[in-house]
């Protein structure tokens, strides 16, 4: 597949990775600065390599793209830039939606003692965190643990595998994008000084 990536620091540059090692086209990588180490993954691959700040649209995604990747991003991807490729865009986000959507679910699910969270990657639609679920994982989250700590050891290595299941999925004609329950759903605001850097 052709692909366009989004996203930032490990997650990004594993998800580079990834889809080179699966032998996807990168036809794009966006990050928020140059000195991002997935920009700087991309910029050794010869692949173009350009800075994003709050939105991605259609015309930052080149004709015949697949698929959109968006890896630890924190921009919008507005409908144009979903449609200009060919399956839309998918995201991951680190909790098991529809619970904890918005841009702090892992300070949330550590905040509110939860025992347990997950990952999920879903279709990217004009919502926060709202689109039809690709695949989804859950995990412990330790007794004193930090967001960091729960990121670095379960979340950002939980999302590379569901990223990879769902390209080789996708690969393999298989599409899945089950509506989210809405009868669950929980949304938290951003905590105060920002969402989670690390990673």
């Amino acid at each position: 597949m052709k692909i366009v990536l989004v996203g930032q620091k490990w997650l990004g540059t594993e998800t580079l990775r990834l889809c080179m090692a699966l032998g996807h086209e990168l036809a794009a990588v966006y990050a928020p600065t140059p000195e991002d180490r997935l920009y700087q993954a991309a910029w050794n691959e010869a692949i173009p390599a350009y800075k994003v700040s709050a939105r991605l649209t259609a015309e930052m995604v080149p004709a015949g793209t697949d698929l959109v990747v968006a890896a630890h991003a924190h921009c919008f991807l507005d409908a144009g830039a979903r449609r200009q490729a060919r399956l839309g865009a998918i995201g991951y986000h680190p909790s098991l939606l529809p619970r904890h959507r918005g841009r702090d679910a892992v300070r949330w699910a550590i905040h509110m003692g939860e025992a347990v969270t997950g990952g999920t990657v879903y279709w990217m639609d004009d919502g926060a965190d709202t689109g039809p679920i690709a695949a989804q994982d859950w995990c412990h989250i330790r007794p004193g643990e930090t967001p960091a700590e729960l990121w670095r050891r379960q979340l950002a290595p939980m999302g590379l595998r569901l990223f990879r299941k769902v390209l080789e999925e996708i690969e393999n004609g298989v599409i899945t994008g089950v509506p989210q329950d809405q009868t669950v759903t929980t949304w938290e605001p951003a905590f105060a000084g920002g969402y989670l850097k690390e990673g």
